[in-house]
């Protein structure tokens, strides 16, 4: 199975987002924190499969690169950096550098009763247009349908099709899914201190963006 069959609104259910201000480097910023628990999935599983660069590409992307702290990595067609620190099977930290600007990334791992839980912090600056248009749905929605991949690997998907998953993305199903994530995100700023009426216009604009529609709300 290389799609998800479940109810897409529980899908969204599944991840708890929250956002925080903060600064970095004297500049804003916002820590974007998506969690989700894999249930009957155990750490050290979890953590081959999101750090092997054999694993990696089967739900996510190809990487190449030196896979070791200070080293540097390149995700295939997306994102490079550097590797901050790494703590296994527990957390590790990575410089996230894409379209010429640097954000920081840290994912942690954590057991708990029923399985392994996940939490994906991705800290950016937000004073810029693009923020305010898209929020941090902008990468909360991506973050969040990646999170789907893994829990379809880690439930028996030994290799996810790229093409299916993203005709899965724009399908009804996935419409009502990333809908419903970037109205999550939206509601994630605003419980962090967020514009209400903006974040609703970014939050807006982020799903008409992953819905494949034009046009952008004020």
């Amino acid at each position: 199975m290389t799609t998800p069959t479940e109810d897409p609104i529980a899908l969204v259910g599944a991840i708890e987002r929250r956002v925080v201000p903060t600064e970095v480097s004297g500049q804003p910023a916002r820590v974007v924190t998506a969690r989700r628990t894999y249930r009957g999935a155990a750490v050290d599983d979890v953590w081959d499969a999101l750090t092997n660069p054999e694993r990696l590409p089967r739900w996510f992307l190809p990487i190449s690169g030196e896979l070791a702290v200070g080293g540097r990595y390149q995700l295939e067609g997306n994102a490079g950096g550097e590797v901050r620190s790494c703590d296994p099977p527990r957390e590790f930290q990575v410089t996230w550098e894409a379209m010429g600007a640097i954000s920081w990334l840290a994912v942690e791992l954590c057991e708990v009763a029923d399985g392994t839980q996940v939490e994906l912090r991705h800290t950016q600056h937000s004073d810029h247009d693009f923020w305010r248009q898209y929020g941090p749905g902008a990468t909360g929605v991506g973050w969040d349908l990646s999170l789907i991949g893994l829990g379809l690997h880690l439930a028996g998907a030994a290799q996810l099709d790229p093409a299916e998953f993203e005709a899965w993305s724009i399908s009804e199903a996935g419409k009502v899914f990333v809908t419903g994530s970037a109205e999550g995100w939206a509601e994630a700023d605003i419980a962090g201190g967020a514009d209400e009426d903006a974040a609703r216009a970014a939050g807006r604009n982020t799903g008409a963006f992953y819905r494949g529609e034009s046009g952008e709300s004020h």
